[in-house]
């Protein structure tokens, strides 16, 4: 018998995929637990509109990503830190100073979990932070750091 997962089963498949199963499987596992329907012609047209519509989703998501990117690598964000002789720095500055400056400089929201610092910036200077926006899109964030 031919169904369509509806939840990802173990040794199975994952949702969505069409798979060939034992009818008594498919009658006492899998449709009382809700985690297949049979596949007739209607869950068939039903499961490609879902992809469909899936796949539209996802290709705006990936558009607004890049739009976002575009906007992030124009801008650069100034911080300042405090300094003692000769240009030695108190304190660091980490990805959430930062987020909070692109929103307070430019009106933009950034998690600060998507800002991906190697270490803290402890310097003055120019420095570039890499911002995953999506998995498929990142963007280069300029921060510079002046003395306080």
């Amino acid at each position: 018998m031919k169904v369509i997962l509806i939840e990802d089963v173990k040794s199975l498949g994952k949702k969505g995929e069409l798979v060939n199963v034992n009818d008594g499987y498919a009658r006492n596992m899998l449709f009382p637990k809700k985690l297949a329907i049979e596949a007739t012609s209607k869950n068939l047209n039903d499961l490609k509109l879902q992809k469909a519509n899936e796949e539209k989703l996802a290709a705006e998501h990936l558009a607004a990503a890049q739009e976002i990117a575009k906007k992030v690598e124009e801008i650069t964000v100034v911080l300042s830190i405090k300094t003692g002789e000769g240009g030695k720095t108190f304190g660091s500055i980490a990805s959430k100073e930062i987020a909070k400056a692109v929103k307070d400089q430019f009106k933009m929201d950034i998690d600060k979990k998507k800002l991906q610092l190697s270490d803290t910036i402890k310097t003055l200077g120019m420095h570039q932070v890499t911002v995953k926006i999506h998995p498929k899109v990142s963007a280069v964030l300029k921060v510079k750091v002046i003395e306080e």
